[in-house]
C-alpha cells in the first residue's frame, strides 16, 4: 500500500510540473522576454486609445505635413535605452498617392502609411552593429505579433550619413514584407546614373541573374518625379556682372528678352519645378533610354514651388534697385558709392533694406539732441568727437563727390514730382520723393550707414553747394521754380523751393532787367477814346474782345498777374457798351489788362478795367507763422500809413485772415491791389473795387438776381444806368478797414510798385537757415521725408493686381502718418516715446519691405500668367502675416514656406523660360550625367519607383495560398533617389512564410 501511494504522489507532481511549465511567469522569464513584453504592452496601449486619444495625450505633428503625427515612448534592455516612435495619420485616405509632397521619408521609401520606428537615444540615433539591429527588429515584430498588429517597423542602421533601414511587416498569417533601404554617397557607378542600370537592377533583385536583362522583356511598372532648380547667382560670371549694369529689365519674362537679367537674379530664393511621369507599364532597358531622352514637357504634371529661405539679401538688392531706377543712376556708380568688395560679400548675411536703414537714421535723429549745430559732431574741439570718430566712419571724399554730383549735376530738367507717389502720401509732412531733399535724405540712408556724423558731413557739403548755387545764379537742381510754395511738405523742402525762384528771379533781372521792371507808361497819344493804350508795354497785355479773366491767375512772363473778377464774368462786345461810354476820363489810365466783361463803373461812364496785379508774396511755413502772430499782435492797427515806398516787412500786402473788433473773420485786401486798380480804373470809387474784388458783398436793389458773376444782363445796362445797388453790411460798416486802406492807397501800377518779393534778402535769408539750422530740426525732416521717400519708391513698384499687397501699402502709408505726426511739433527730446514708437514703425516698415519683394518678383517672372504670382504671394501672405507682430531678431533666419502650384499646360512654356541656358561658366562646374535636360539644366534630384505584382492565384505562392487570398499583391517595390553624386536605393519584398 505504501508503495502505492508512493507512486500515485510522484504521478500527481509530474502533472503539477506540467500545469506550470504551460504557465508564462514574467518573474522567472529572461530580459529579453521582459523587452519584448514592454513594447507589447506599449503596442496594445496605442491600438486602444486610436489616433484621437493620442493627440489628447500629447502627440506631436510633423512639420512636413499637417496629417501625419507621432507618439513616441522610451524603455529599456540591459544597459541601453531605446525610443520606440509610433507615425499615424489622423485622416484616413483610402488609396496611397505615391508623389505627395507631405509623405514621410519612410513613407514615400516603402509605400507605407502607419509605422513604428525603434532606435537608440544615442549620438547617432542609429544601430551600429548588424546582430543587435536583427535581434531589435525580431523583438519589435514578436511584439506585433503578439498583438495581431500589421503595423510595419523600422530599425536605422549603419551610419547616419547613409540613411538606412531595416524593417519587418506581418501581412497576416501567409506573408511577410521585409524592406532595406541605403545609399551609396559616393563613386555612384556609370551604369546606376541612366534609367536602363536602374531598371536592370530592379530586375534582378527576381530574374535570374545569368540572363542578359536588355535582351529580355521583364513587365514592370514605372513612375519617376524630376526636381529642377533655377540656378543660383554665380559671383564669377563676368557676363552677368555687367548686366546688372547695362541691361534694362524685362517685362516679359516669356518672350525672347527673357535671358537677360532680372534685378531679383541674384536673390538667395529660387523657384522649384517638379516634373511627374505617371505610372506606367515598361517592357525593356530600350524604353527607359526613350524616357531618359524624352523632354519633359511629355511628362503629365508640372508643379512649381518658390523656395524662400532668407529675404534680407533680396531686401538689400529690392531696396537699392528701387533708389537706382527712381534715380536713373547706374547701378555700379551706387555700389561704388556706399558697399566695398564685391556684391555677395557686401550682401551675405546682412539684413539690409529700407528698413534697417530708417533705423540707423532714428538713432542718428536720437543722437542729434547732444549738439547745437551740425558742424559739432565734425568738430576736433567738440569733447566727444573722439568717440564719435573711433565709432562712426565717414565715407572718403570721392565718394562724397560722387553723391553730390548725383545730386546736383542731373541737368535742368524737372523731374515729376507726382509720379509714383500714394495717394496719402502727402499725409506724411516730409519732401517729394523727386525733390532735391528726398534725394539727399536717400544717399543719406546708406551714406557711412547712416551714422550721425556722416550725415553731418554730408549735409554741411551739402548745404555749401546749394550757396554756390546761389551765388551765382545757377538754377537749383530738382526744384520748381514757378507756382506756390507747397505748405504740405516739410519746412526744407519749402526753403528749397523758396530759394529756387528766388534765383529764378534773380536770373530775370540779371539778364532781362528791362524785361522784369517792366516798361514805360504809354503817352496821352497812345490812348485810344476808351482809355485803352494802343501798343502795351511789355508789362500790360492788349485783351482780346471775349476778355475773361480770374483774379488769382498765373504769373506772366515779367512776373505781373493778370487780374480781373474773382468769379467769372459775363462777355460782350465792344459795341454793346459803346452808347453807354458818353465821356473820356480826365485821367490817364495805366496798367491794365482789358475791360471787365460789360461792368461800369458807377460815377463816370467809363467801362471797368481789370488792373495789372502782383502775386500775393511767396511764403513758406515759418513766414505765415511769423505774421500771423504779428497780426494777432497788433491787429488792424499793424498795418500802419499806407506807404508804398516803406520796408516790405511793414508793407503787408497778402490775403490772410485777421480778426476785427466785432469778432468777425475779413479777407484783407492788399493794399498792391487797390493801387493797381486805381492806376487802371482812375475815376473808380471803393463801390467799384467791391464789385470787381467781392462781387458777393455788391447788394442790387431792385431785387433781381444778377448772373453768376453780379454783374446785370446787357440789356438791362442801357435803361438801368447807372446801376443801383448797395454795399454788403460788413463792407458799410462805420471804420471798415477796407474803405481806410482805399483812401489812402495811391494809383500806382504794378509795374511801377516796389517788388512784393525781394529775392535777395529771401535767399540770404534761406541760407542762413540752412546753415544754422539745429541737428534735432534736420533729422526730425530727415526722419519724415526719409520714410516717405522710401515708401513712395516702394509705392513704384508694379505687383499687378495682389490685392493683399495693396492693402499693406495702404496700411503703411496711414500708419507712419500717426507716428510721424508728432514730429512736426518740434518739441521731442532725445527720451521721447516717439523714438520708440519709430522704431517700431521700422519693424512694421520692414515686414510691407519683404511683402513687396516678394510680390514685385512674382509680378515680374509672371506677367504673362498673372494665376501663378496671385496664388504664390497669396500663401505666402497667409504664412508670413503671424510673423508680422515681430522684428528681425524674433523671427528665424531660415523661413520655411512650402508651397506648390500644380501648373496648366499653357503655363509651362512660360516657367520653362525661367530655366536660362547655363553660362559657359556655369557649364563647366557640373558634368552632365543624367538625361531628361530642361533648357540645358539636369534635374537636381531623380526620384523613380519600380514595382512589379504578383497573382498569387497560378503564380509563384499558388500552391501554399488559402483561397482567401487569391489576388493580386506587390511583390516587388523599389524607391530610387539621387544624383550623378549620390544614390539612395529602398526594397521592399513581399514573401510567402
Amino acid at each position: 500500500m505504501a508503495s502505492t501511494s508512493k507512486v500515485d504522489s510522484s504521478v500527481d507532481d509530474e502533472a503539477e510540473e506540467e500545469e506550470f511549465e504551460r504557465f508564462d511567469d514574467f518573474t522567472l522569464a529572461s530580459s529579453w522576454e521582459r523587452f519584448i513584453s514592454e513594447i507589447e504592452a506599449i503596442c496594445r496601449q496605442w491600438l486602444a486609445d486610436g489616433s484621437k486619444n493620442l493627440l489628447e495625450k500629447g502627440a506631436i505633428q510633423l512639420d512636413s505635413s499637417k496629417n501625419l503625427y507621432k507618439a513616441k515612448s522610451e524603455l529599456k534592455y540591459f544597459m541601453k535605452s531605446y525610443c520606440m516612435e509610433y507615425y499615424f495619420e489622423i485622416k484616413k485616405s483610402g488609396e496611397f498617392t505615391v508623389w505627395d509632397c507631405t509623405l514621410h521619408d519612410l513613407q514615400l521609401c516603402f509605400g507605407v502609411k502607419e509605422f513604428l520606428v525603434i532606435a537608440p537615444q544615442s549620438a547617432s540615433g542609429v544601430v551600429l552593429d548588424a546582430p543587435e539591429a536583427s535581434k531589435l527588429l525580431s523583438a519589435v515584430a514578436i511584439a506585433l505579433s503578439n498583438c495581431s498588429s500589421l503595423w510595419p517597423a523600422f530599425v536605422p542602421v549603419h551610419d547616419p550619413s547613409r540613411d538606412a533601414f531595416i524593417g519587418i511587416q506581418n501581412m497576416g498569417t501567409i506573408f511577410t514584407r521585409r524592406f532595406e533601404a541605403d545609399r551609396i554617397c559616393s563613386q555612384v557607378p556609370v551604369k546606376l546614373m541612366h534609367l536602363e542600370g536602374l531598371y536592370e537592377l530592379f530586375v534582378s533583385k527576381f530574374a535570374y541573374s545569368t540572363l542578359d536583362f536588355s535582351m529580355h522583356v521583364f513587365k514592370v511598372r514605372f513612375t519617376m518625379k524630376l526636381t529642377y532648380k533655377t540656378l543660383p547667382y554665380d559671383d564669377d560670371d563676368d557676363t552677368r556682372g555687367e548686366d546688372v549694369e547695362n541691361t534694362e529689365p524685362t517685362d516679359f519674362p516669356g518672350g525672347e528678352s527673357g535671358n537677360r537679367t532680372q534685378w531679383d537674379d541674384d536673390c538667395p530664393w529660387r523657384f522649384g519645378l517638379v516634373v511627374i511621369w505617371s505610372e506606367k507599364k515598361v517592357e525593356g532597358s530600350f524604353e527607359m533610354a526613350e524616357i531618359e531622352n524624352s523632354s519633359p514637357h511629355e511628362a503629365e504634371k508640372w508643379i512649381l514651388f518658390p523656395n524662400m529661405y532668407d529675404l534680407s539679401f533680396t531686401q538689400l538688392y529690392i531696396s537699392v534697385v528701387f533708389v537706382v531706377e527712381s534715380k536713373k543712376m547706374p547701378f555700379q556708380l551706387f555700389h561704388d558709392n556706399y558697399f566695398f568688395g564685391s556684391r555677395s560679400d557686401s550682401w551675405k548675411g546682412n539684413r539690409i533694406g529700407f528698413a534697417s536703414q530708417l533705423l540707423l537714421l532714428i538713432d542718428a535723429f536720437k543722437m542729434s539732441f547732444e549738439a547745437q549745430f551740425m558742424e559739432d559732431f565734425v568738430s576736433v574741439e567738440n569733447p566727444g568727437s573722439d568717440n564719435l570718430k573711433s565709432s562712426m566712419v565717414i565715407p572718403s571724399p570721392t565718394i562724397i563727390d560722387r553723391v553730390l554730383k548725383d545730386l546736383f549735376h542731373e541737368g535742368v530738367q524737372l523731374p515729376d514730382f507726382a509720379k509714383g507717389q500714394h495717394r496719402s502720401s502727402r499725409s506724411i509732412k516730409g519732401a517729394p520723393l523727386e525733390s532735391l531733399f528726398a534725394q539727399f535724405c536717400l544717399h543719406s540712408l546708406w551714406f557711412g550707414n547712416c551714422n550721425i556724423r556722416a550725415i553731418a558731413v554730408l549735409w554741411i557739403e551739402f548745404v555749401r553747394e546749394i550757396r554756390w548755387y546761389w551765388e551765382e545764379s545757377q538754377p537749383l537742381p530738382k526744384m520748381p521754380v514757378n507756382g506756390s510754395i507747397d505748405l504740405s511738405t516739410c519746412l526744407i523742402n519749402q526753403k528749397l523751393q523758396m530759394l529756387a525762384i528766388c534765383i529764378e528771379k534773380m536770373r530775370e533781372l540779371n539778364e532781362e532787367f528791362q524785361d522784369c521792371i517792366g516798361s514805360n507808361d504809354p503817352s496821352p497819344a497812345d490812348i485810344k477814346e476808351d482809355g485803352q493804350a494802343v501798343d502795351g508795354s511789355n508789362n500790360l497785355r492788349i485783351p482780346d474782345e471775349n476778355f475773361d479773366r480770374n483774379c488769382d491767375s498765373q504769373l506772366t512772363a515779367d512776373g505781373l498777374r493778370e487780374s480781373g473778377n474773382a468769379v467769372q464774368r459775363y462777355t460782350m462786345k465792344p459795341q454793346d457798351v459803346a452808347s453807354v461810354d458818353k465821356k473820356p476820363s480826365d485821367f490817364v489810365r495805366r496798367g491794365s489788362v482789358g475791360k471787365v466783361g460789360s461792368m461800369m463803373l458807377l460815377k463816370s461812364y467809363q467801362s471797368m478795367h481789370a488792373p495789372f496785379t502782383q502775386d500775393a508774396p511767396l511764403m513758406t511755413e515759418d513766414m505765415h507763422e511769423e505774421r500771423l502772430h504779428a497780426v494777432e499782435a497788433f491787429g488792424n492797427s499793424f498795418l500802419g500809413p499806407i506807404e508804398l515806398t516803406m520796408d516790405r516787412q511793414l508793407r503787408w500786402s497778402f490775403k490772410g485772415i485777421l480778426s476785427n473788433s466785432n469778432g468777425k473773420f475779413v479777407t484783407c485786401l492788399a493794399v498792391y491791389d487797390m493801387s493797381a486798380f486805381k492806376a487802371a480804373n482812375p475815376d473808380a470809387v471803393f463801390e467799384d473795387f467791391i464789385r470787381w474784388h467781392s462781387p458777393g458783398d455788391w447788394l442790387n436793389d431792385d431785387g433781381k438776381e444778377n448772373g453768376p458773376s453780379g454783374i446785370p444782363a446787357v440789356e438791362d445796362l442801357k435803361e438801368n444806368w447807372p446801376p443801383r445797388g448797395r454795399l454788403s453790411q460788413r463792407m458799410s460798416e462805420h471804420g471798415n478797414l477796407w474803405r481806410k486802406i482805399w483812401n489812402e492807397a495811391p494809383a500806382v501800377q504794378a509795374s511801377e510798385q516796389k517788388p512784393l518779393l525781394d529775392p535777395n534778402r529771401e535767399g540770404e535769408k534761406i541760407l542762413h537757415y540752412l546753415e544754422t539750422l539745429r541737428p534735432n530740426d534736420l533729422l526730425e525732416q530727415m526722419v519724415c521725408t526719409a520714410f516717405r521717400a522710401s515708401a513712395d519708391t516702394l509705392n513704384q513698384t508694379n505687383f499687378g493686381a495682389l490685392k493683399q499687397m495693396a492693402m499693406k501699402m495702404d496700411q503703411l502709408y496711414i500708419t507712419m502718418s500717426s507716428v510721424l505726426k508728432p514730429l512736426q511739433a518740434n518739441n521731442l527730446s532725445g527720451d521721447s516715446e516717439t523714438i520708440e514708437d519709430l522704431r517700431r514703425l521700422c519693424v512694421v516698415f520692414e515686414h510691407v519691405e519683404k511683402l513687396l519683394t516678394v510680390a514685385a518678383s512674382l509680378h515680374r517672372k509672371f506677367l504673362q500668367a498673372p494665376r501663378i504670382s496671385e496664388a504664390i504671394f497669396s500663401d505666402f501672405y497667409d504664412f508670413y502675416l503671424p510673423k508680422m507682430g515681430r522684428g528681425s531678431g524674433q523671427e528665424d533666419v531660415q523661413m520655411e514656406f512650402d508651397m506648390k502650384l500644380q501648373l496648366r499646360n499653357h503655363e509651362r512654356q512660360l516657367v520653362s523660360n525661367m530655366f536660362m541656358p547655363p553660362t559657359a561658366n556655369q557649364s563647366w562646374r557640373k558634368v552632365l550625367s543624367m538625361g531628361n535636360l530642361l533648357n540645358g539644366h539636369e534635374p537636381i534630384l531623380r526620384e523613380i519607383i519600380f514595382s512589379s505584382s504578383d497573382h498569387v492565384n497560378g503564380g509563384h505562392y499558388a500552391p501554399s495560398t488559402p483561397r482567401a487570398y487569391q489576388q493580386e499583391i506587390e511583390t516587388y517595390r523599389m524607391y530610387i533617389c539621387g544624383t550623378s553624386n549620390d544614390l539612395r536605393v529602398a526594397l521592399s519584398v513581399t514573401s510567402c512564410d
